[in-house]
């Protein structure tokens, strides 16, 4: 297994290294210049030896110059820290295998732009693509909190930390001048980020400083998709015309096959340009009892992308004896599908303004009593525009024939799986999406997502040391924190469904719109596009026909008004025809509507301890929280929420067992409050309002306790050696429960009857019910509409039972400087993760990993630094409920209560990582970067192991200048 192959690496290395330094003779040794990656480590391996707490971090050797450009990307690289991507950046952090964490900024909050996993649902903080590495001295990773530390942090806090003006030692101008290469987009993108910062003697008036910092980057990156909807059932196997035990799988329990269908490929091209300033101002007086602070850090993040949905839906599987076959997991391969075309052009991105700002300072009354305090405001706006413009296959003689039928045009294909690339699509008739002639106008969507996430907190902090004369208390801190924090959520939309479907021309008679019709009125707007070089890192399984299209101009799109000009035309003295302007035909949509509204109250008390060897940090916060969610019900806003209020003890003691070993161990309560959607009563419709996600505003928040030892060994200069064992116990797990909803104006205007199969239909005479069942045809689902039984599959959260996390972290870092001459400048930093987890079902907990691992092996010597960077972590749960593989579980239908159905899985994920800079003298470096240096790619899998889903971004290179005066 590829786990223990990691594992054996570590270990080999770890015993080697220490008999290769025995073996050296002293005598050879020379004085190495501690700078850059090494420079940074050692920095690190000292902030963990001297802190309080269970912590990990990141150090830049310079002022730009953290490890990695990313953030996230960087803290891959510590122990206990896992990351998930996107579009082959690092985006989604977590910690112990928990990504319910908190993201601060010089210790206060920072927002996140919505709701997405990669903010926490808005509650984890800046989002890591926005915020840039190079303004950053450090990254600190806090896995055991003090009562000092705010709450809300299940798997643990990272706390970004930028460099302060008084703390430079002369006047400084640092500016880096960088140009990336995706090679999927085939786009050079500039990366400029410049620094610059002094300080200033004023005499009797004391010190001032002053720090300023602009980083710009704009890049194009490109991801190729492949996906399909695993089903589970009864096929003719042997292809005699009746299904019986001579066609039952015979790898799977139940005797039901796995196969894929709706086989889709989203090629998505997306550029991303972002502006970032901050700007810190500190004072100090000439008598050094204080300072004072003003920072301002704002973030500007803007875009566009272009998308594809090409999707291809049928039914059940046409068999070929002797050739059709079950694989090893109780798939089905290498069969025929009758399949209808559906084909998408899409433009879609998230655009955020955010920024953190504060004004403090500290105050040394006497020499034993300090104050601090601080107000700060937090803020992210974010402005998400969507446009579609969709197509389905008709077909045209069919149509001219008879109107009044479907004539939805169908064709073979011919489809065999892959577990790691892209799977066989062969159409009978080619490129089937090429066709202008069978594909009719079916739907325009133009919608604006807009949120608001902001937070004004206020702090102060009493400190005083040795308290009537105890010198074994150095020091008890008490203090006080109040949040308000708000949440808004808004969608405007103009929607315009079954086109193809409703039309009716000036006359009265059913008309549509085909693609050819567009192409000669609009020219230019109907778009030839290939990607002949689609899943090229992994390989494609045979021919790959969705890899051509013909599709409506998706450079349009991303000007909606333009589109809507188009589409008002195409309509014209319809039944469907557009009046007035864009703007008045953008209907505010009050299912989605979402206003939370927030106030903590939180106070602590600390005391530091200090028994020589022994020093412990014990005491505890209570926090209150005031949570009001209002949401839209028949046209009025009502408003319901919650108050609960915790108390959070914390303990940590640090035992100097020896000079250079470390003894701790910590214990405490933590919590985190439900992420924003999941408290939102709103409705969130997905799939054309086939389903649906809603929150609930009466959840609890997570509560957990946990524990941790751990043992520090250190040696030589930056040489460490660790081991910690981590257990939390969950006691408010969330769980999922769905139920059918009764929305009979959604049902009746907007959900996707097509699709008979996936609309719930509720027990007769029922209002909302949690029990359903689905139509077998498109003739039934007809008749239960009738009836108003329709309704849309609403999955909500409720408050569960409790899960466990649990593991081990080792970390083990090497200088070679024992080595001779230019070998002394080797070295080595690895370190491992063990987690396990479960939730009451017996079913692991999302996003954790069973195994990590991580790699650094780097050479720095005179001038020259080269670093090989590799990361690892195993199959973990992604999702616990994904569509496309919902009707899929371990059981494969053996049991209806099986609680992996629907569980989505990443498989396997590593990655290489090359950088070099040369130091050309003491101003200028060059630099040059690699990520996913051997081009991997992402694959997601249901319950048995079944792919589904292929992933694949761009190999970036990186080239630039650094320079530093």
């Amino acid at each position: 297994m590829k786990s223990t192959k990691h594992v054996t690496m570590f270990l080999l290395s770890t015993s080697l290294l220490p008999f290769a330094q025995t073996s050296v003779s002293q005598e050879a040794i020379e004085e190495v210049v501690v700078t850059g990656i090494r420079a940074s480590l050692e920095a690190a391996s000292e902030l963990k030896r001297a802190d309080s707490r269970v912590i990990d971090a990141i150090v830049a050797e310079d002022i730009g110059k953290l490890p990695d450009n990313n953030i996230a990307e960087a803290l891959q690289r510590v122990t206990g820290v896992s990351i998930n991507r996107n579009f082959g950046v690092g985006s989604e952090v977590s910690i112990r295998g928990l990504k319910q964490n908190r993201v601060e900024i010089n210790g206060r909050s920072t927002m996140g732009g919505g709701t997405s996993d990669a903010e926490g649902g808005g509650r984890n903080g800046v989002n890591f693509e926005d915020f840039p590495a190079a303004f950053l001295s450090r990254v600190e990773v806090i896995k055991s909190p003090t009562p000092e530390m705010v709450e809300g942090a299940l798997g643990g806090t990272i706390n970004l930390v930028t460099a302060r003006p008084l703390e430079l030692n002369a006047p400084l101008t640092a500016v880096s001048l960088l140009g990336e290469y995706a090679d999927k987009s085939e786009d050079w993108a500039p990366i400029l980020n410049v620094s610059g910062g002094r300080s200033w003697d004023l005499g009797d008036a004391g010190t001032f400083g002053a720090m300023t910092m602009v980083s710009y980057q704009d890049r194009t990156l490109r991801r190729d998709e492949s996906l399909v909807q695993l089903q589970v059932g009864a096929v003719d196997f042997n292809n005699d015309g009746v299904i019986d035990d001579a066609d039952n799988a015979q790898n799977t329990p139940s005797g039901n096959y796995v196969y894929g269908r709706e086989h889709t490929f989203n090629p998505r091209t997306e550029n991303r340009e972002r502006t970032a300033f901050n700007l810190s101002l500190q004072w100090a007086p000439a008598s050094e009892q204080g300072q004072f602070y003003l920072d301002f850090n704002i973030t500007e993040r803007s875009g566009s992308q272009e998308a594809f949905s090409l999707l291809h839906v049928g039914g059940t599987p046409i068999t070929t004896p002797g050739v059709t076959h079950e694989d090893g997991d109780g798939q089905l391969q290498d069969f025929e599908l009758s399949v209808l075309p559906l084909q998408t052009s899409a433009s879609n991105f998230r655009n955020t303004d955010s920024f953190s700002h504060a004004l403090g300072g500290e105050w040394d009354f006497t020499d034993k009593l300090k104050v601090s305090a601080e107000f700060s405001t937090s803020e992210a706006d974010t402005y998400e525009p969507t446009s579609e413009f969709r197509f389905r296959g008709i077909d045209r003689a069919l149509e001219e024939a008879n109107p009044a039928a479907s004539n939805e045009w169908f064709s073979l294909v011919r489809f065999v799986g892959s577990q790691s690339g892209a799977p066989t699509v062969d159409f009978e008739e080619g490129f089937l999406l090429t066709d202008q002639q069978n594909q009719a106008f079916r739907r325009y969507e133009d919608t604006r997502d807009n949120a608001v996430n902001e937070e004004d907190a206020f702090r102060l902090d009493v400190e005083y040391a040795e308290p009537f004369g105890m010198q074994w208390i150095s020091a008890v801190k008490a203090g006080f924190r109040s949040t308000e924090r708000d949440f808004e959520q808004t969608r405007r939309q103009l929607r315009i469904a079954n086109i193809h479907r409703d039309l009716l021309d000036v006359d009265g008679n059913p008309d549509i719109i085909w693609m050819e019709d567009i192409a000669a009125q609009f020219p230019g707007q109907i778009v030839d596009y290939s990607w002949g070089d689609a899943f090229d890192y992994s390989g494609r399984n045979g021919p790959y026909e969705l890899s051509r299209v013909t599709a409506f101009n998706v450079s349009t799109l991303r000007n909606q008004q333009a589109t809507f000009d188009i589409v008002k035309q195409l309509l014209a003295g319809t039944n469907l025809a557009i009046t007035g302007d864009l703007n008045a035909n953008l209907a505010f949509q009050e299912g989605f509507f979402t206003e939370i509204n927030e106030d903590t109250s939180a106070f602590y008390l600390q005391t530091e301890l200090d028994f020589g060897s022994v020093r412990a940090v014990v005491g505890a916060r209570y926090v209150e929280t005031d949570i009001t969610s209002s949401a839209f019900e028949q046209g009025v806003i009502v408003s319901d929420g919650t108050t609960y209020d915790d108390t959070l003890p914390s303990l940590n003691i640090t035992w100097d067992f020896s000079e250079n070993t470390v003894l701790r161990f910590a214990a405490g309560k933590v919590m985190r409050r439900a992420d924003f959607d999941e408290l939102s009563p709103a409705f969130n419709f997905q799939d054309a309002f086939t389903t649906a996600t809603r929150g609930n505003p009466d959840l609890e928040p997570f509560r957990a306790t946990q524990y941790d030892i751990s043992a520090e060994h250190y040696w030589g200069s930056g040489n460490a050696a660790s081991v910690a064992i981590f257990y939390k116990d969950i006691q408010s797990f969330l769980k999922s429960d769905s139920f059918c909803a009764d929305l009979p104006d959604i049902v009746a205007t907007q959900t996707n009857k097509d699709d008979f199969d996936k609309v719930c239909v509720r027990p007769e005479g029922v209002g909302d019910s949690p029990t359903f069942t689905f139509s077998s045809s498109r003739a039934e689902l007809d008749a239960f509409d009738a009836q108003g039984r329709l309704g849309v599959e609403t999955t909500t959260r409720t408050n569960g039972e409790s899960g466990k996390v649990q593991g081990l972290e080792v970390g083990y870092q090497q200088m070679m400087d024992f080595l001779p001459g230019r070998w002394s400048g080797l070295g080595v930093n690895l370190n491992y993760t063990y987690a396990d987890s479960e939730d009451p079902d017996g079913v692991p907990l999302e996003d954790i990993s069973k195994d990590t691992f991580n790699a650094q092996f780097f050479y720095e010597y005179q001038g020259l630094g080269i670093r090989l960077a590799y990361t690892f972590r195993d199959r973990f749960l992604d999702n616990f409920d994904t569509k496309r593989v919902r009707p899929l579980g371990v059981s494969v239908g053996a049991d209806p209560d099986d609680p992996t159905m629907g569980n989505d899985y990443r498989e396997d994920l590593e990655q290489w990582d090359f950088s070099a800079t040369y130091d050309i003298n003491d101003n200028f470096t060059v630099v040059a970067n690699i990520t996913n240096l051997t081009g991997e790619s992402t694959v997601n899998t249901g319950a048995t192991g079944t792919a589904f889903q292929v992933l694949e971004s761009d190999r970036r290179l990186t080239l630039g200048l650094r320079a530093k005066f």
